[in-house]
């Protein structure tokens, strides 16, 4: 493991552990809002976000189409506690992973089932833009729909 590797988990835990506490701030009845119609409410968001760590990893190591689809719908988060729970366990899994691999490994080129070519380290990237991107998406619509300023430090 190299320190470009430490130094890239060690953003993306941020990213989970301020969902965490984003999640923490919600009532159970915040998850059923839905700012947009026919767009995600927050809950359906925060079950996506809670996925990526491992789904991302899933695609990174080769998945294909079919096994994200199964993949996918054995997930079912409809709760606070769920969604914290998969944030973390999710995360956790991923990092093992990538603590795994050498440096050689993390220089290799991985194809998503749609066709994309990253190196290993490239999808650890990808993992962090899109946790930050939702997460910004989230608290956007917690401020601006909602109201909800929840004083979560999104930053170090």
């Amino acid at each position: 493991m190299n320190s470009y590797c430490n130094h890239t988990l060690h953003q993306i835990r941020i990213a989970v552990d301020s969902l965490v506490e984003l999640v923490d701030g919600l009532d159970e009845h915040d998850l059923q809002q839905r700012p947009t119609a026919n767009k995600h409410s927050i809950g359906e968001l925060l079950g996506h976000i809670a996925t990526i760590c491992r789904a991302d990893y899933y695609i990174s190591d080769g998945r294909n189409h079919e096994e994200m689809i199964t993949y996918y719908s054995t997930v079912s988060l409809t709760s606070k506690i769920e969604i914290k729970e998969a944030l973390l366990s999710n995360y956790a899994f991923m990092e093992e992973r990538f603590m795994e691999f050498s440096k050689e490994e993390l220089h290799e080129e991985m194809t998503s089932y749609w066709g994309t070519t990253y190196s290993r380290f490239e999808w650890l990237l990808e993992i962090v833009a899109h946790l930050y991107h939702h997460r910004g998406q989230l608290h956007s619509m917690l401020v601006h729909c909602y109201g909800m300023d929840l004083k979560i430090q999104l930053f170090e």
